[in-house]
């Protein structure tokens, strides 16, 4: 019986440091992956995370800009961002506000267009999107993005399983004792 006990503790206390050491390791990882979880949450609530979408003139389909029309509008700004069409990461469009979104691979800038009049409605900076690539790691590369956060995704997964094992190891304890003659 006291061989049993003493290799119990060795493995709860190996436990024990394991699950201290996977928390250290990933603790900060999970603060910095809540908090800008958070901030992505919200981000339509604040302007300086994401530009509000402007509303653009009222108009059928018939009415709307081709995108070469829109290219032309966005690249006359003279933005160093969006000189031409490599430059441009997305365009999204947004129907029932008519307005075209037009986002720059480079500089987090976002030109929202007047679908219908071709006016420049707002050149802000998106924010939201360097907070995503720090969220999901992109932001310290490709390779952290692709092996780092899952590895990390798999630690707080036995993080969890090993903190369950210690709140319940001492249950299970003094249920032993308990049943023991």
């Amino acid at each position: 019986m006291p061989g049993t006990l003493r290799l119990s503790m060795r493995g709860f206390k190996i436990l024990w440091e394991t699950h201290k050491w996977i928390g250290v390791a990933l603790g900060l990882l999970l603060v910095l992956t809540a908090g800008t979880g958070f901030l992505l949450l919200v981000k339509k609530e604040f302007a300086w995370i994401q530009p509000p979408t402007q509303r653009g003139q009222e108009a059928p389909s018939e009415d709307l800009l081709s995108l070469q029309d829109v290219y032309d509008r966005v690249f006359a700004l003279g933005l160093p961002e969006l000189r031409a069409e490599s430059d441009i990461d997305r365009i999204d469009f947004r129907p029932g506000k008519r307005v075209h979104k037009v986002r720059a691979k480079e500089g987090l800038l976002e030109v929202q267009v007047d679908a219908v009049s071709g006016a420049i409605l707002s050149v802000d900076r998106r924010n939201s999107d360097w907070i995503e690539s720090l969220h999901d790691g992109s932001v310290l590369g490709r390779w952290v993005h692709d092996f780092v956060f899952p590895i990390a995704a798999l630690g707080l997964g036995v993080l969890a399983f090993t903190g369950y094992l210690i709140w319940l190891w001492p249950k299970w304890k003094k249920r032993r004792r308990r049943a023991a003659p």
